[in-house]
Order: structure tokens, then sequence, then C-alpha cells
């Protein structure tokens, strides 16, 4: 395959999810399962015109090295970058048992179930478990970025299938030492992923502050954006290269980049400029990965052993219905009640995808049983990015979960804030002498104008819904307690008041926190 070749490939690949993705405009399916579907029919028909599709000259895209080097760290870091610090802290034990013991639970339950039906040895259907029970990154947060969710289930939803990958890949690697040995050690495994989690986690977030310091030195969109795509690959490589989780360090650079680098070493020109770049890129990245397993996908083989490939898609099913169902209660225990219905939404969504064909395809050609899992495998993909894809928005309408009120409150929140930020902005522009006082005088009329609109909105919206007034004076009340408790805190460092008497005020503040949290409704999804 000369360079050439693999340049006219990708520019076929690229035009072919164009077309499809005007057709799937109009025909109002997800982008990413029209790509899917769009890639299984390119592989069925073969036409003279897409020769560069062929199995003599096709450019080996779909490897676990073009997945997970090429198309996951950037995937891996666009999705970490947007996410809140405050939002992942609050979903921090939900988030945490579904990417970790979810994926144990998961990959025990789907291997014994394959092992049960299929009849194979109990060692590689643990494996297949490990290599499926993960929800993949690109696939989930492609599909969940057209869904009308609640805002704190996307962040559940993605944050796990973010962080779940290093629990896959540890425990794919455990397995795959143990069928090889015939010895499966669970010590040394579990220190081998407290390691590697541990060890990405640094890596991400050293390189992510030193990032974010740099870029507080810098005020060029082009050079900040070229540097967070070496943050985003320098990483993954790093931590891969000290057989360390690269997924992790990645989630963590992204993490650390978009919460600390962002709002405070960014001009509003630079942030505008990088989230524009990474939302590209994920769409482009996202566009090939998609049409490229639809290309993948073994139809004809998939139809002629049917029966087992359906009942490996059943095993899965079961294995993340009964790690959903099982460790949602858990978290509810601790943290803010994930309703039954979200429950619902998190078995239907854990999406399966490339992640998960990399792992399969990896596996070496005369390891047993490997078309085996080849088969199940694309199977699974198959049957979780089209069937699950095209039926999780009918099932958000079915569970009363569809866009309504609640959006529309969003959007014009979202616009107030945004014409709030462009009038501090104006401030500093002229204290900075960076515009003239008539000039400013101007922008600020017309800017005070349109906020005068939307908070006319705001307050139709709360006159419609009196208990969105409530919540959002609560929630305000609580962030006041925690200032309190953080002035007292600084005082007590700068020798203001003694320690016992900042013992017994801060007391007292928790225990108005307590009174407030305690009153919360447990959830409303």
């Amino acid at each position: 395959m000369t360079p050439s070749s693999t340049i006219e490939s990708l520019i076929w690949l690229l035009i072919a999810a164009s077309i499809i993705g005007v057709l799937a405009t109009h025909l109002r399916i997800p982008y990413t399962v029209a790509l899917a579907i769009g890639g299984l029919i390119l592989g069925i028909i073969r036409h003279p015109i897409l020769d560069s599709f062929g199995h003599a000259s096709e450019p080996n895209w779909l490897t676990p090295n073009v997945i997970l080097i090429f198309f996951l760290p950037p995937l891996l870091f666009e999705g970490s970058l947007k996410i809140h610090l405050r939002q992942l802290r609050e979903n921090v034990v939900p988030i945490l048992l579904l990417a970790n013991m979810g994926v144990l639970v998961a990959t025990v339950i789907t291997g014994y179930a394959v092992h049960w039906i299929l009849g194979l040895p109990i060692l590689v259907s643990l494996l297949f478990g490990s290599i499926i029970s993960a929800t993949d990154p690109i696939s989930v947060l492609a599909i969940f970025k057209e869904m009308p969710v609640a805002r704190r289930l996307s962040v559940i939803i993605e944050a796990e299938s973010l962080f779940n990958d290093g629990t896959a890949v540890v425990l794919f690697r455990i397995l795959l030492a143990a069928i090889a040995t015939h010895t499966l050690g669970l010590a040394k495994g579990f220190e081998s992923f407290v390691v590697e989690i541990l060890g990405g986690t640094a890596i991400g977030f050293i390189f992510g502050y030193g990032m974010s310091k740099l870029s507080e030195r810098i005020d060029d969109p082009q050079i900040e954006i070229t540097l967070t795509t070496i943050l985003a690959y320098g990483s993954y490589l790093l931590a891969n290269s000290l057989h360390l989780s690269g997924v992790i360090a990645t989630v963590i650079a992204g993490l650390t980049i978009g919460n600390v680098g962002a709002p405070k070493g960014m001009t509003p020109r630079t942030r505008l400029a990088l989230w524009s770049f990474w939302e590209y890129a994920s769409f482009l990245i996202n566009s090939l990965v998609f049409l490229l397993i639809g290309m993948e996908v073994h139809l004809g083989d998939l139809l002629r052993q049917w029966h087992a490939t359906l009942l490996g898609i059943a095993g899965v099913l079961v294995g993340r219905a009964l790690s959903v169902y099982t460790l949602t209660p858990a978290s509810n225990l601790f943290t803010k009640k994930i309703s039954f219905r979200w429950q619902h939404v998190l078995v239907w969504g854990g999406l399966h995808g490339s992640l998960s064909l990399a792992l399969a395809l990896s596996l070496e050609h005369s390891f047993p049983y490997r078309d085996q899992i080849l088969q199940l495998t694309f199977g699974v993909v198959a049957f979780s990015i089209i069937v699950q894809g095209l039926t999780i928005k009918p099932l958000l309408r079915v569970l009363g979960m569809g866009v309504g009120q609640e959006n529309e409150y969003d959007r014009v929140r979202v616009r107030q804030i945004a014409i709030s930020s462009a009038r501090t902005e104006l401030d500093t522009l002229l204290r900075t002498n960076l515009i003239s006082s008539p000039v400013h005088e101007k922008l600020k009329r017309e800017l005070d104008a349109r906020i005068d609109k939307v908070n006319a909105e705001v307050s139709e919206l709360f006159s419609q819904d009196e208990g969105r007034a409530g919540q959002e004076l609560e929630t305000a009340r609580i962030r006041l307690i925690a200032a309190e408790r953080s002035s007292i805190e600084q005082a007590t460092h700068d020798g203001m008041i003694s320690p016992q008497g900042a013992a017994q005020m801060i007391d007292n503040i928790d225990r108005q926190m307590d009174a407030l949290t305690g009153k919360r409704a447990p959830e409303n999804g």
C-alpha cells in the first residue's frame, strides 16, 4: 500500500462519510449509526469505484495500533476536555463503581454466560468478557452528544466510558497471561492494575498541569492548540512506554487542561478556537471509525452463525444489566440517587465499539478460539452500534426523558451566562485600554439590552415552574455556605482566629450544609 493510495482511500472514506451524513440528517437517525450501516453496505457491494477499499489494496486501518494509538487518544482527550471537575466530583461514586467493579462484574457474568451457553473454555470466555465489558468511549461519546438527556446522566455515562477502559485492558492482560500459563494470578494482577492506574493518573496530571502553566505565558491559539495535541498523544504514548495506563493518562490530562489551563491560562478567543478544533477532530475521527467498523464486520459470517452470535449478544446484555442494577443501588447509599429510569439508560446506553475490536484483533493468529472471539466481538459491536444506537432515542421517549422544558431552560441559562461573560470581557477591554470609552459605552448598552431580554425569559420560565427557582436557590445557598467555610479555613491559616474558634464556626456551617443537602430530592430523573 503506497502513501498516495492510502491518501486516496482516506479521501474516498471522507466522501462516503459526508454523503452518509447528509442522508442521516434527512432520515433523522444518529449519524454514527448511519455510518456503521453505510460501512456494512460498502463492505457488501464493493463497487468498482471503491476499488481502494478492495481486499488487495485496502489500507490496514482497523488494527490495534491504529485504533489505540491514532484514533483513541484524541477522542479520549476531547471527551474529558469538557467535563467539569465539579460534575465529576459530584458523581465520583457511581462513575468509579461502574468503571471498576462494573467492568469486573460484567466480565465474570458475561464470561460464565458465554461458557455455559456456547461451551467455550472458562478462561477463554472470561477473556471475551473482558474484551466486551468496557463501554467504548468512541461509541458512547459520539451517540450521547446527540441525545436529549439530563447533564448528570450524560456525565455519568461519558465519564464511565472514559475511565473503564483501563480496567478492561488490565483484565484482558491478566486473563491472556492466565491462558498462556494456566495460572490466574489475582494478587499480581491487582498490583499491576493499581500501578497502571495511579501511574497513568500521575503522568496525566503532571503533563496537563505543566501545559496549563505554559499556556498562561502564550497568547497564540495555533500554538496552544498544537500544545494540546502534543499533550493528548504525548501523555498516552509516554504512559504506554512505561507500562502504565495511557488511557487514564490522556483522560486526566484532558481534565486538567480543561479545568485549569483553559479557564485560567487561555483567552476567550483561544478557548473558542480550542473547542472548535477538538470538536472537528472528534467528528472527523468518529466518521472514519464508524465507517470502518461497518466495513470490517463480516455480515455473511454473522448470518451464517447467527445462533452463536445472538447467544453471545444475550450474554453481554445480561452481564451489563446485572452490573448496573446491582452496583447502582450500592452507589445510591452514598451519593445522590440514580433513578430506576436512568439505570435502564445506563444499561442500554453501554455501547461497544472500536476498543473491543482492537483488543480482539490484537490476539495472535495462533491463539486458540481466536476466530470465535472475533466473530462474537463483531456481532456484539454491530448489534450495539446499530440496534442499541437506533433504539436509544425511542427508549428515552418511552421513559419520558425526551427534549422538553428543561432543555429550553438550559439553553436560556447558557445564553444568559454567555452574554454575562461578554459583558465582563468588555470591561476588561476598557480597563486594559484596548477600546475607548465611547466604544465601551455603545457596546455596553447593546449587551445590557440583551441581558435584560434573557433575564425576562428566565423569569418567564421560573413562573411556569416554581420548583426550578427553588432548586437554583438551594444550589446557590450551598455554594455560599461552602465559600464561608473556605474563608474561615483561610483566616485560620493566616492566624486571624484560633483553631478552636474556627472549629466551632466550621461545625456550625457544616450543620447548615447537612440540613440543606438532606432536604434535596433524591433524583428527578
